[in-house]
């Protein structure tokens, strides 16, 4: 099969969604499919294509979110170069200028067209309207997403139950909805794949003693991530026990922020800062890690969940539904709901190695459960459920159309 994924970013840009495009790139690869990938250009003004990876780069104009750009919504030089890969399916994975464009050209090449939700776009709202029409905003929202995922979208992937009610109970969704949760090549992270002198060093490198209790944070620096949270709960943890530190691993438009909050609270012995990191090096920082902490309540799952699953980290979570299928609590993972409950989780795993460990070795397995293998052949299954959607499709379409030359001819 020969299959085209549209997204707005791809690495070298670090993120979930570009975590979960290369996994499913790799995992499709392995089963003998053509992979093709169309994105921005996050690097240059240019058009490049990568033959060896398959990956075509269109220039776009940056947006000043992140690292984003807007690219072209039908981009000329580009149609060629993707009509000769004679694409069997199309997967898009934003629904922006990029998507447009993925929805633009499925439609004319009668293309099926399969889109996976990855944002839950109704929590960042807020950020964006500051409080202004808001509710105009949500409603525009709303039908926006209908109108890319159920008019033009033969298939909808989504990855949790939280995102499935939103389309079913909510947006009153017709079409199929497919739950199928984001998988991620978890031996990446296994400790037996791990060079043990490379998390010395990193740990040299840091400043991090061995006697030291690593608390991890992985992802965007934003404040839809609720960073700020876990500073503030780290000076009332340092009070009551020194070498307890917090990593921060990522970067974004708070991290400066982020950064003088812990100047001015004092921490800056205690929370370390790593800005943008390498996809390859990340592994590493999870295996000199004793938990794996996150405040957020913008996930549509939270990868960086699993990721630290797979490298037998506790995971600490603040309750929200999209964990809470990945994490069970005191069987692989804590949650918590005010400041109290979180740091009494993190002096309750600091205090008891034993129920640490006990965590620790649950939460690989439960990991072992989200491979790319599986996730790559349950988004196949899709795929071939569009292609013969499409093809039944364009059947009756062909027929009501002699049905219609017919009834012209008799009148």
């Amino acid at each position: 099969m020969r299959i085209g994924i549209f997204t707005e970013t791809y690495e070298p840009y670090i993120s979930g969604l570009v975590t979960s495009e290369i996994m499913l790139k790799n995992a499709l690869e392995k089963q003998g499919h053509e992979v093709y990938v169309v994105t921005a250009n996050l690097e240059s003004f240019k058009y490049e294509y990568d033959e060896k990876k398959r990956v075509l780069k269109i220039p776009g104009i940056p947006t000043g979110i992140y690292d984003s750009r807007l690219s072209s919504i039908y981009p000329v030089r580009a149609v060629n170069k993707i009509k000769s890969w004679k694409l069997d399916v199309i997967h898009s994975q934003t629904e922006f200028a990029i998507g447009t464009f993925a929805r633009i050209f499925a439609k004319q090449y009668n293309i099926p067209l399969v889109h996976t939700y990855h944002t839950m776009y109704e929590d960042y709202i807020y950020y964006i309207t500051k409080g202004y029409f808001e509710k105009s905003s949500k409603k525009l929202l709303e039908y926006f997403t209908r109108f890319y995922c159920e008019t033009t979208a033969t298939e909808l992937i989504v990855p949790t139950n939280k995102t499935y009610r939103l389309f079913k109970e909510k947006y009153k969704f017709e079409k199929n909805i497919n739950i199928i949760p984001t998988g991620i090549e978890v031996e990446r992270f296994f400790k037996e794949n791990i060079k043990k002198d490379d998390c010395i060093e990193l740990k040299k490198t840091l400043k991090i003693d061995k006697k030291d209790f690593v608390l991890l944070f992985v992802g965007r620096l934003a404040e839809e991530k609720n960073v700020e949270f876990l500073i503030k709960c780290q000076q009332k943890i340092n009070q009551k026990h020194k070498n307890i530190k917090l990593l921060i691993v990522g970067d974004g438009p708070g991290k400066e922020e982020y950064e003088e909050y812990t100047k001015k609270l004092g921490l800056n012995k205690n929370i370390i800062f790593t800005g943008k990191t390498a996809w390859g090096e990340i592994p590493y920082y999870y295996h000199i890690a004793n938990a794996f902490v996150t405040a957020s309540k913008t996930e549509t799952q939270g990868l960086t969940i699993i990721e630290a699953m797979a490298s037998n980290v506790v995971p600490v979570c603040m309750r929200d539904e999209a964990f809470q299928s990945m994490v069970t609590e005191e069987l692989n993972g804590l949650f918590f709901e005010t400041e109290e409950e979180y740091i009494n989780s993190i002096l309750k795993l600091f205090k008891n190695r034993e129920e640490l460990e006990k965590l620790s070795k649950q939460a690989r397995i439960q990991a072992e459960t989200y491979s790319s293998k599986y996730y790559g052949e349950k988004v196949l299954e899709v795929y071939n459920r569009a292609i013969k959607e499409k093809q039944k499709e364009n059947k009756y379409g062909i027929i009501s159309k002699i049905v219609k030359i017919i009834k012209e001819k008799l009148q």
